[in-house]
């Protein structure tokens, strides 16, 4: 109940007027970033976060998780109308949401593709309303050791639980804590990896890092690989949206476990990219119309769609409550939390509830606005992608470039960028994860302070990791997530001679 009463007063904070225009502006904003090739909800929420600075944070927020929605969405649009995924979560969708459109049912693939989405971000929006309050008092019982073994169970949930190979995720995740320990050191104020250029003496900025790494890295791979739209022009009829709508609860079945699934990877650092395969997979083996699957099966597109935004909504939470976002949009999301003088944890349920529940409250409005525009916009932003990629490539470039220089006025930070971008392009061709080197970016110098921290409470013994049940648990899971890999595959080396041998 007192979750209730916070949601109703959240809800008194995000219906405003001045909301509600500004989650349109955000929505209309991510489904321009999610069409257009090149940009993702990561990179677009990063370059407008530097215009958010002067805004009440209750307000920016709301702009940037709507835009957020928009761009999941827009990702949507151009996977099932061009076989062009906006967003890395979408390429899932590609699959038979393209396939249909080619059949000439593009409006029922879309229409079932935003329902779904609806429904998963919805279902993610009720979790963080019911667990939130509960996590954050869970959290109250952390010192510095507990929030260490938070930070080293989401780094270790990267390699145990990520789609890429575990030392592929390690090595990101290195280049992420060398890049977060760029600057001068907040415990003894010594420099460390400046290399003589006063112009990193404050650090690397994580938002140059997101912009050059999915911003100019993806326009690089885009490039090479000489993306030509060739689209489907989609006619939009109410008529047929309404049958599609009448439709959807036959498939109810895996509305509830790609949102279960979506759920689950949202709060661990799965992810909605891994989520969105992942239930995409488990839809396909689980169906009884396999063959249909990759030919135009509408459960093709509702399973992917439902986890995608199920996972990026619930990302929010341990974001909100425990300072580890879920993902590389929550990531960015909580260092404008920081930037904005507000500490991502359990204190901040206390210090600011009308942040948060309002931020809460505005998921809600914000889905429902979203799924209502998209709808209402297909039309507009397909006629986008007609237009000839040398035009529309230069306009990223700029873009990216105005969000690099606007973060702090440096020309450096435009070489910086660019040499993001050739990290981010590298990453894409070894096929490289760049969300754990985010993260770590994020949370290098948090996991550095709290481990010091830890060693002066117990004088330097690392006993004090396993001085308590919690702390112990937390450790003991990550240190399975992060063990995982390696015993499985000594496992399976062990177990194959003997299975070689019996078959003999």
């Amino acid at each position: 109940m007192d979750n209730f009463a916070s949601l109703l007063h959240g809800f008194g904070v995000a219906l405003t007027t001045y909301h509600i225009i500004l989650m349109m502006v955000g929505v209309l904003l991510g489904i321009l970033v999610g069409v257009l090739p090149g940009l993702g909800a990561p990179n677009g929420v990063s370059l407008l976060l530097p215009l958010t600075f002067t805004m009440d944070p209750v307000a920016a927020i709301i702009l940037l998780t709507s835009m957020y929605w928009g761009a999941l969405f827009g990702g949507s649009t151009t996977s099932i109308l061009f076989n062009i995924p906006g967003e890395p979560s979408s390429v899932a969708t590609t699959f038979d949401g393209y396939p249909m459109a080619r059949q000439g049912q593009a409006t029922q693939a879309l229409t079932l593709a935003f329902l779904s989405a609806g429904f998963g971000a919805l279902v993610g929006v009720i979790l963080i309303t019911v667990l939130s309050t509960w996590v954050a008092k869970f959290a109250l019982r952390f010192s510095s050791p507990e929030y260490f073994a938070v930070y080293f169970l989401a780094f270790a949930s990267f390699v145990g639980l990520g789609a890429a190979s575990p030392f592929k995720t390690i090595v990101s995740m290195g280049l992420g804590f060398a890049f977060a320990a760029v600057g001068m050191d907040t415990v003894s104020g010594g420099l460390r990896l400046t290399f003589g250029f006063n112009e990193l003496l404050s650090g690397i900025s994580f938002l140059i890092a997101v912009i050059g790494l999915f911003g100019i890295g993806e326009l690089m791979i885009t490039m090479e690989e000489g993306l030509r739209f060739d689209g489907i022009r989609a006619r939009v009829k109410v008529r047929d949206v309404l049958k599609t709508i009448a439709t959807l609860p036959r498939y109810w079945v895996t509305l509830l476990r790609s949102a279960a699934i979506g759920c689950w990877m949202g709060i661990t650092p799965g992810g909605p990219t891994a989520a969105s395969f992942m239930s995409y997979g488990l839809a396909k083996r689980l169906s009884r119309r396999k063959e249909g699957f990759g030919k135009g099966q509408p459960e093709g597109v509702v399973a992917p769609e439902t986890a995608d935004h199920a996972a990026g909504s619930s990302a929010i939470l341990p974001m909100l409550a425990l300072g580890v976002p879920g993902s590389a949009t929550a990531a960015v999301m909580m260092g404008g939390l920081m930037i904005w003088g507000l500490n991502p944890g359990p204190m901040l349920f206390i210090e600011r509830p009308d942040f948060v529940w309002g931020l809460i409250a505005s998921m809600y409005l914000g889905n429902i606005v979203a799924v209502l525009m998209v709808l209402a916009t297909i039309p507009l932003f397909a006629s986008i992608l007609r237009i000839p990629f040398a035009i529309i490539g230069p306009v990223i470039v700029v873009v990216c470039f105005i969000g690099a220089y606007t973060v702090a006025g440096r020309p450096f930070d435009l070489w910086l960028a660019l040499a993001f971008g050739v990290v981010g392009y590298l990453f894409k061709k070894l096929d490289y994860p760049i969300a754990p080197l985010v993260l770590a970016m994020v949370l290098g110098d948090k996991a550095e302070d709290a481990f010091r921290q830890s060693m002066i409470m117990s004088r330097g013994s690392l006993s004090i990791f396993w001085s308590n049940g919690l702390v112990t648990t937390i450790m003991l899971i990550g240190l399975a997530l992060a063990l995982g890999p390696v015993l499985s595959t000594l496992f399976g080396r062990l177990t194959k001679p003997k299975a070689s041998s019996a078959v003999a």
